[in-house]
């Protein structure tokens, strides 16, 4: 389990802190109250983040923090004191955030920070900006924020490294740069990743608004004028990151199976209409297999409804192991899935779907201690040509109705 470390010589805060964020996340809590007392927890744990007060009774002028960070630890500063020149000098060591303590919504602040940077870890950042100086001080920033941060120095190089690594969350990108500009690189990206997909905040020191409005209406997320604070820095990409961690939320909520997680039938018949154009063009050809969990009326009447779920859970994960990512994965409706795989030949999905119908027959799923399922699966497959989709479906549930009828653990092809 990961650990935190308070430093706090105020003990009812400390031990209130804690105990909040053990409740509110999955970690364990050390607390130190004097400087030389978090030196020896420092070198017994490895801490995900330390909360530092600044005025110890060992330390008392903010030594803590200094020491801390030699040691490469993150950290946030805690601190009573609202003098603006004091937070700016602290803001302006590599901390991550500087949160006053005056009440139970900073203890709350400290909850979300820490929730939020815990997220972070998953997301990519694409970082664009010829200055290599300042290039450097942004990574520096988003690294602390727990992001993953590859930079690069032009947009020639970030749409290279996006196609390489096209789970990225997030591009940040300067204006005035050689070979393609930010504003140009905005433009392409857009032709491949909507908002909904890949956020992109732009950057730039450029004082014409119409810049501004230009990169907004070319498809950023946000505008952020140099030069800025590391708060604005922070508070800006954590924001967007957020809320595309929302619409992400949303979309994935109205797309996806609520049990199995696979896509439903009204997002396949959507995604399937935009493929069956570009393969009109490409001539790409692919197969609609039909796969339907045999007997399991007798599952469910045997062992009930939520071990027939867990059944479903199970193959449902079988069909998205054996299967490719560009391949399309759906639960049309109880036990019954489609797959479409997709730039293939009879013969290759013939073997895919016998590798699926063979590890299915192997599986054996453990109800209790003393119960176990064997269960098998019957395939219909249809190869697409000049058919409508739905007829190209058709074809494949007729096969699937005759392989059940013929003898169930078996696939059919037309």
């Amino acid at each position: 389990m990961k650990r935190i470390l308070i430093v706090e010589d105020n003990k009812t805060l400390a031990k209130l802190l804690a105990r909040k964020i053990e409740l509110s996340l999955e970690y364990e809590v050390d607390i130190a109250y004097k400087l030389s007392e978090a030196k020896l927890f420092l070198k017994k744990y490895t801490y995900f983040l330390t909360l530092l007060d600044i005025n110890l009774p060992d330390a008392p002028n903010g030594e803590i923090v200094d020491y801390v960070l030699s040691k490469g630890n993150r950290a946030i500063v805690l601190s009573a004191n609202i003098d603006k020149d004091f937070r700016k000098k602290m803001l302006q060591k590599n901390i991550i955030d500087y949160v006053n303590k005056s009440g139970v919504d900073d203890i709350n602040y400290i909850i979300q920070t820490i929730s939020r940077l815990e997220k972070n870890q998953k997301h990519k950042v694409l970082l664009v900006d010829d200055s290599m100086v300042f290039r450097k001080t942004m990574k520096n920033m988003l690294e602390n924020l727990f992001y993953q941060v590859i930079a690069v120095a032009h947009g020639e190089e970030a749409l290279s490294m996006l196609n390489v690594h096209p789970d990225m969350s997030m591009v940040i990108t300067d204006y005035n740069m050689p070979v393609i500009n930010g504003l140009e690189l905005t433009h392409e990206i857009r032709k491949d990743y909507n908002k909904t997909e890949l956020s992109i905040i732009a950057i730039s020191s450029n004082n014409d608004e119409e810049v501004n409005a230009l990169f907004l209406k070319q498809g950023a997320n946000d505008y952020i004028k140099k030069p800025f604070s590391k708060e604005e820095f922070s508070c800006r990409i954590n924001n967007s990151i957020e809320a595309l961690e929302n619409i992400q939320f949303i979309t994935n909520h109205a797309n996806r199976d609520f049990l199995t997680g696979l896509y439903n039938r009204r997002y396949f018949f959507e995604n399937m209409q935009e493929y069956i154009e570009d393969v009109k063009e490409s001539g790409e050809q692919f197969a609609v297999a039909m796969i339907d969990i045999d007997n399991f009326k007798h599952i469910n009447d045997t062992y009930g409804h939520d071990v027939g779920d867990k059944v479903i859970t199970s193959i449902s994960e079988i069909i998205r192991t054996n299967t490719s990512y560009r391949d399309i994965v759906a639960r049309f409706s109880g036990e019954e899935f489609c797959i479409v795989l997709k730039n293939i030949n009879k013969y290759s999905a013939s073997d895919i779907l016998e590798r699926l119908r063979q590890e299915v027959e192997q599986f054996i799923f453990n109800v209790d201690a003393a119960n176990q399922i064997k269960f098998t699966i019957s395939i219909g497959v249809a190869l697409h040509n000049d058919d409508t989709l739905e007829e190209t479906i058709n074809q494949a549930d007729m096969l699937l109705y005759n392989a059940k009828q013929n003898g169930k653990n078996q696939i059919l092809f037309n």
